[in-house]
């Protein structure tokens, strides 16, 4: 009985040290800065852009005009499908030689020449931004149109009996009462946008090397599709990469505290 306790002893130090020596390695990958730097933009770009456009999309579908029912449906198509299939769809819209965004932009005038949106590395990572954004919109737009009708009619009615502009009432009255739409929209958006592997997968897939990856479909080549093959490495990767959300969400509600009780 002894002796099998000490040998799980044994077993379970010996693993503990080659844990470690995955996140030594993993420190140590020429990629890594590349990928954490992509990761960054990423998230960043998608979630203040989607954030940015839901805010007037909402404003916009609050609105009373013909067909909005109709409009209210069509806007939560992308966000129903697949999103391999949405991502395959941009492919197709990107493509060098059929793609109908070259055909149209070169038909306008737009531009001289095609330009290849998914293999130049000076234009992937905002071909794949724009995707991203498209495919983020219909969530944080119904989030956010959810959280503009809980305002009472009343709020607007007395501001606009004190004289208040329209401007002066978005920034005073609807953006403070919007606050914990915004507060949820973006905190899953985060989490929604880090881990999204189908988006940058299925546009990246064709490109060699790490250039234009971010950590989620890093780990996966690093486990199953580069050269090194290594599931240990992959493993240290996801924890780091479930570390890193978690922190990152904590920062942002931290902030958004702090600036409540300054307030």
């Amino acid at each position: 009985m002894r002796a099998s306790l000490s040998q799980y002893s044994i077993t379970g130090l010996y693993q503990g040290g080659v844990g470690l020596r995955n996140y030594a390695r993993l420190a140590a990958q020429e990629a890594l800065p590349t990928v954490v730097g992509n990761t960054a933009v990423w998230v960043a770009v998608v979630v203040g852009v989607t954030l940015a456009i839901s805010l007037g999309l909402a404003q916009f579908l609050d609105l009373e005009f013909p067909g909005r029912r109709l409009v209210r449906w069509a806007l939560i198509v992308p966000w129903a499908a697949s999103l391999v299939m949405t991502s395959k769809l941009f492919v197709w819209i990107y493509d060098y030689y059929f793609g109908i965004l070259n055909h149209a932009l070169v038909a306008t005038g737009v531009l001289p020449a095609p330009v290849d949106w998914l293999g130049d590395d000076r234009i992937v990572m905002g071909a794949m931004i724009a995707v991203g954004v498209f495919v983020s919109l219909p969530f944080t737009t119904y989030v956010l149109l959810a959280g503009l009708q809980t305002i009472p009619g009343e709020v607007y009615e007395a501001a606009r009996v004190d004289g208040a502009s329209a401007w002066r009432t978005y920034r005073s009255v609807t953006l403070p009462l919007l606050r914990p739409a915004l507060l949820v929209a973006t905190v899953l958006n985060m989490i929604y946008v880090f881990n999204s592997f189908p988006i940058v997968w299925t546009l990246n897939d064709r490109n060699p090397g790490f250039g234009h990856d971010t950590t989620i479909t890093y780990m996966y080549k690093i486990a199953f599709k580069s050269s090194l093959r290594d599931v240990g490495l992959a493993a240290a990767l996801g924890v780091m990469n479930v570390a890193a959300i978690l922190l990152a969400v904590l920062v942002y509600l931290r902030a958004v505290r702090w600036r409540e009780q300054g307030a």
